[in-house]
């Protein structure tokens, strides 16, 4: 795991952005879903980086609603890397558990940690914000 975050010198045109403000109820993992799915067409992102996308987001998201505090929101960022990042008002800082195979939660950060390139959480004045970063193949594309 790796915890940093780098700062943005430039910022990016608002079609690599989507922002999407969460429910704190567990439908908020299925609309975010959804909302990445449909932004992942729009980019062209290939099938399997959408599908672990959808999976690391789902992850993050779900987190949110079981530790967190609303309110939440989710930023998906398409630039060198694709960058799944879900905030919440809580302080508490997440760690990655390794849950026995009886267990039927506890995997969420394993799962993130083991798919994305690198993740890691970012605090701020308002609580935190829990990222992952997956690369992409070819460059980003606008609608």
């Amino acid at each position: 795991m790796r915890h940093s975050s780098s700062a943005r010198t430039k910022s990016l045109p608002p079609e690599r952005i989507l922002t999407c403000d969460l429910p704190a109820e567990p439908e908020a993992a299925p609309i975010a879903r959804s909302a990445v799915r449909r932004q992942l067409d729009v980019w062209g992102v290939d099938e399997e980086t959408a599908y672990t996308t959808q999976l690391i987001v789902s992850e993050l998201v779900g987190n949110a609603v079981r530790y967190g505090s609303p309110p939440l929101r989710l930023r998906l960022i398409h630039e060198r890397m694709l960058t799944c990042e879900v905030s919440d008002s809580a302080t508490s800082s997440p760690h990655v558990k390794h849950a026995r195979t009886v267990d039927e939660t506890g995997r969420g950060l394993f799962i993130i940690a083991s798919l994305a390139e690198q993740w890691g959480t970012r605090y701020q004045e308002q609580g935190k914000s829990v990222w992952a970063e997956l690369p992409t193949e070819g460059p980003a594309r606008s609608s």
